[in-house]
């Protein structure tokens, strides 16, 4: 798990080096176990990367890596799961490999399939890989956007980042993005592909950008992509198929050659992961965070599971007093505002003084299974959304409600089907962000627009509600704020539910 930065030039001017060790260092955090630099012989393309070193501790696995001939060049932030077994079929090839890093597995089946590779892999990633030979440059990025990759393309160069804040350390004079503050008060985070700085974009999850040095073209495309069907109708047949491939995945995201632990919440997803990653490891490691307010604790159940499991079991308790000293260094931690994560900093921050550098995670289990009340409520907002076109007018007097959550109808006005989610998860309403930053509500609506959903949603309910969950509140706020969080504790954070041979289970079982 690392950080990773570069800088691609167009015209004929060198790059500076302190560029991009700037924009490297800028996320020492990320990596603070080794850091390296990659330059071409015409210094127009530079490759930065900062290491927490997972698998392979030795120094063989120090990055940016090249293949024998130094013909092909990767910076790789992430974990590939399905490293050993691509690794015993590239063997059979006749590949050799110097190192145990998963980081050498890319570049080798780069070489045997191409573009073709980047589907095969089974993890949570993010690189940039330069093929001298062909003059192309990739930005790859996994298939649930769990890794960050951001890029920002100008008439004289193409800049990528782990982080938003290497752009700004780049050219600490970076302009910001118009519309950062509508949509932030809007979702309660900025919703990719946007950032709070102008033409800065997150590289969308499962896609690929290619770059054509010769001519300093780029084009993007989805090299793989998960899609929703009905294809699985029996629930006995769900349930094994189930029970088996979660088991692997959990198995899979245990491979580390550094310490390991697991996030106990109390809930029935980590708990899950709890009680499968005891099946496969010795001394389990488990922690958990209580608080004082009753409410919110759920301490009785974390010691439940960890007494049945036998794990080595630390609870840590936030107060208030923790809240707030910590909260300078909270805000340091955010690449981007966000109105989430702290407690992922918190438990973060406890796994790193616990001697843990890996830490796996339940996120992903409430919005693949149906876990949130709005999966109860889709079928009632669809009636009201679908049977009559006069009620559009009705909600659009939502602004005028005496409550807040009621006044979120006025979302149900908005065009399909990101009026659902906003509904469920908006913060403001266009009326009040107006007042806040005085300005119309023409500019909100407009600001707003500009969040695309692709016309590819399930047509069914459950299934719907799964899509806006899993690829809005999950990608932009769990999945982004996790990574800032944990990284900035020098901890890598895993999530066996969004493995990838899990999720193409999971989006084949009917909804019912």
């Amino acid at each position: 798990m690392c950080g990773i930065a570069g800088i691609i030039k167009f015209d004929n001017n060198k790059i500076d080096e302190a560029s991009i060790i700037a924009m490297r260092d800028s996320m020492k955090q990320r990596g603070p176990d080794d850091a390296g630099i990659y330059s071409n012989d015409e210094k127009t393309i530079a490759f930065a990367h900062r290491r927490l070193s997972i698998i392979d501790l030795s120094p063989s696995g120090h990055q940016p890596m090249a293949n024998e001939d130094g013909s092909i060049w990767i910076t790789f932030n992430g974990e590939i799961y399905n490293f050993p077994d691509l690794k015993k079929e590239l063997q059979g090839k006749g590949y050799k490999f110097e190192s145990v890093s998963d980081t050498e597995v890319i570049i080798k089946a780069y070489q045997e399939w191409g573009e073709d590779a980047f589907d095969r892999l089974n993890g949570m990633f993010a690189f940039a890989l330069y093929d001298k030979n062909k003059g192309i440059v990739y930005l790859c990025r996994d298939h649930a956007g769990i890794k960050p990759l951001y890029y920002s393309i100008s008439r004289d160069c193409l800049l990528f980042a782990s982080e938003v804040k290497a752009f700004k350390s780049f050219n600490r004079h970076w302009e910001q993005n118009q519309d950062w503050k509508i949509l932030f008060l809007t979702f309660g985070y900025i919703p990719e592909p946007h950032t709070y700085l102008k033409d800065v974009y997150m590289l969308p999850k499962g896609s690929l950008l290619k770059l054509d040095m010769s001519n300093h073209t780029h084009s993007m495309r989805k090299y793989t992509c998960l899609k929703f069907s009905n294809d699985i109708k029996d629930l006995r047949e769900a349930k094994t198929l189930l029970r088996e491939t979660f088991g692997k995945a959990v198995k899979r995201h245990l491979i580390s050659d550094a310490p390991i632990g697991v996030f106990l919440s109390g809930g029935i997803d980590s708990s899950l992961i709890a009680g499968l990653s005891a099946k496969y490891t010795t001394n389990l490691e488990t922690l958990s965070i209580i608080f004082d307010e009753e409410d919110y604790c759920e301490d009785p159940y974390q010691q439940l599971m960890a007494k049945r499991l036998k794990s080595r079991h630390r609870t840590y308790k936030v107060n208030e007093s923790d809240f707030f000293n910590s909260m300078e260094d909270v805000i340091s931690a955010m690449d981007q505002p966000t109105t989430d994560g702290v407690n992922t900093y918190f438990i973060s921050k406890y796994a790193k003084e616990a001697g843990l550098k890996v830490v796996l995670s339940g996120i992903g289990g409430d919005e693949l299974f149906g876990g949130y009340p709005s999966f109860d409520k889709i079928d009632t907002i669809l009636k009201l959304k679908l049977t009559n076109e006069n009620i559009k007018n009705l909600f659009k007097l939502g602004e005028f409600l005496w409550t807040d959550k009621l006044k979120k109808s006025v979302f149900l006005s908005f065009d399909f089907p990101l009026s659902i989610y906003l509904f469920f998860r908006g913060f403001y309403t266009p009326k009040t962000i107006s007042n806040i930053f005085d300005c119309s509500q023409t500019d909100v609506y407009r600001a707003i627009e500009k969040i695309e959903i692709t016309n590819d949603w399930p047509l069914t309910s459950k299934n719907l509600i799964s899509y806006l969950e899993t690829g809005l509140y999950m990608q932009n706020q769990l999945l982004r704020d996790s990574d800032f969080m944990s990284m900035w504790n020098s901890v890598e954070l895993r999530v066996p539910f969004l493995d990838k041979e899990l999720m193409k289970i999971v989006f084949t079982i009917d909804e019912r």
